[in-house]
């Protein structure tokens, strides 16, 4: 069954990061993915009809940094409910998410067992810049 599983066209996770566009230093980055977190397959397999679902366990967030990556088991949340952050320093940095997903299956309405072992997906990667904001003292009289 777990040959089946790993061969599943299982969707790679899209990083969503917020602010959006670029970053501040001194301000976390937010993590979140927005994308489906479970996936359900039917599959013949020697005429039995088997389904196969597909529920993300962990997620990895690859921070781009020296920091490397932050382990969570949520897919976070946009602000003001947002669960993962990473501070930054200023530079430009390549963030992605790897979802390691398990499973469960059925086997013509059996009951349902689970899938040994698990599997991983890369989503595409997000490249952002964190800028420093400097202040500049003005006159308001001119």
């Amino acid at each position: 069954m777990f040959s089946y599983f790993q061969r599943l066209p299982l969707p790679q996770l899209t990083t969503q990061h917020q602010p959006p566009g670029d970053g501040l230093t001194g301000l976390p980055v937010i993590f979140y993915t927005g994308s489906p977190t479970t996936q359900t397959f039917t599959v013949d397999i020697r005429g039995f009809s088997v389904v196969i679902e597909a529920t993300a366990e962990s997620f990895t967030w690859h921070t781009g940094d020296a920091t490397g990556q932050i382990v969570t088991t949520d897919p976070g949340a946009p602000y003001p409910d947002q669960t993962i952050e990473h501070p930054y320093r200023s530079g430009t940095y390549t963030a992605y998410l790897t979802v390691t997903w398990g499973a469960t299956f059925t086997v013509d309405g059996s009951a349902e067992a689970d899938v040994p072992g698990t599997t991983t997906t890369d989503g595409p990667p997000v490249t952002f810049d964190v800028l420093q904001a400097r202040p500049v003292l003005t006159n308001p009289y001119d």
